[in-house]
């Protein structure tokens, strides 16, 4: 279904605010019954937001909301009930649902984007300028990264994390990365079902195992793509940041680059049955994948490094896909980066601010200490939040 828009000129700026570089930004959010806040509505301007709060009063609700632009479950990813406004006081009266509309600003256009739950409670709708759309169609029209304390442990965490990071970000170049997934994880866990209840049909497990194999190796090539891409980002970046070799391994990830998918897809599909007939239900394929950094002026594993040098690995990673977002899409992401200048040292969180200034797309930050955006005061627009409420 084809879009459409309508024309808009934008909020205007104070002079000490004008960023003619952005083209990308909310200019209005709305919420409605959305985790701590019953209602807010307020508008934005072009420059960085900084949102200012004690712990628990909404900050990361409010980037969680933005984060709901991008196709999925947002930045928490919690499921379509979690969202919705709890009154502590009295529970029985909380509202299950929640609405959140947002103005979009894209190159002097406006776009009016709505989620929430629908008037008969059971699903999340999307409706882009008042007309019904999918989450996939907010792919076309913006892109949302975003950098939490949760990702801090990302070189630490499971391979199951990572590959959840690496897919999360390819989907932004590739829509069908998502469908792919789903797909390949359904066929796998019918596998697995089969082979766990004895059941014998060789014609089945062809046809489970050929599809199995064709998806799994079209999910490895993109996010193999994404890596590439990634890679020759951070070679080409200018930032005070640490620069990294990324690499997938296990799972047949080496073996991508050397031989053609097809015949790729028909080794992983001999494998499968040789393995299913010694009674083995293992399968070469993307959820075997794991996802290896190494620090280059180092030449240390990212798993290996200290704690703040992982921290500023992951914002290189953050940095490097929002350019090439901006570079490869002309679609610069809309940047949610939540508590991230506490988390870093003084000159690194200048940097960061540095870096996210040659970005063109809005910049979000939020904190607890106002002193940590000191040298954003007279370029940034401060909201300070208190308990669900926005001034």
């Amino acid at each position: 279904m084809a879009l459409t828009s309508t024309a808009h000129n934008g909020a205007s700026n104070p002079s000490n605010m004008t960023n003619k570089k952005i083209s990308h930004w909310i200019s209005k959010i709305r919420l409605s019954n959305f985790r701590n806040y019953k209602e807010a509505d307020f508008k934005i301007q072009k420059a960085p937001v900084i949102l200012i709060g004690k712990n628990g009063t909404g900050k990361t609700n409010l980037l969680e909301a933005i984060s709901l632009l991008a196709p999925g479950r947002g930045l928490r990813r919690a499921s379509k009930d979690e969202f919705s406004y709890k009154d502590l006081f009295n529970p029985i009266s909380s509202a299950n649902k929640w609405a959140l509309s947002i103005n979009l600003e894209v190159n002097n256009t406006c776009w009016q984007i709505g989620t929430g739950i629908s008037q008969e409670g059971k699903q999340r709708i999307v409706k882009i300028n008042e007309r019904s759309e999918t989450q996939e169609m907010l792919s076309q029209i913006c892109a949302v990264s975003w950098l939490t304390p949760q990702m801090d442990g990302l070189f630490l965490d499971s391979p199951n994390s990572r590959r959840r990071f690496i897919d999360r970000l390819a989907v932004t170049f590739d829509t069908g990365h998502a469908g792919r997934l789903l797909r390949y994880y359904k066929l796998y866990r019918e596998r697995n079902r089969m082979l766990a209840n004895e059941v014998y049909d060789p014609i089945w497990y062809n046809v489970n195992e050929t599809a199995l194999s064709e998806t799994g190796v079209a999910i490895m090539a993109t996010r193999q793509a994404l890596i590439s891409d990634i890679n020759r980002t951070v070679q080409n970046m200018q930032i005070e940041f640490p620069r990294f070799s990324a690499k997938l391994i296990g799972g047949g990830s080496e073996l991508l680059p050397k031989m053609s998918a097809s015949d790729f897809e028909d080794k992983i599909k001999r494998e499968a049955k040789q393995n299913r007939e010694a009674n083995d239900n293992s399968l070469t394929g993307p959820h075997m994948a794991d996802l290896r950094v190494t620090h280059i002026e180092k030449n240390q594993l990212a798993n290996e490094a200290s704690t703040g040098e992982q921290k500023a690995l992951l914002v290189t990673f953050i940095l490097a896909h929002a350019h090439l977002q901006k570079n490869r899409l002309r679609k610069p992401p809309l940047l949610l980066l939540d508590d991230a200048a506490a988390l870093l040292d003084p000159w690194r969180r200048d940097a960061l601010f540095y870096a996210c200034s040659a970005l063109s797309g809005q910049v979000w930050y939020s904190g607890s200490d106002e002193k940590s955006f000191s040298s954003l005061k007279s370029k940034a627009q401060y909201f300070y939040l208190d308990n669900g409420k926005v001034s």
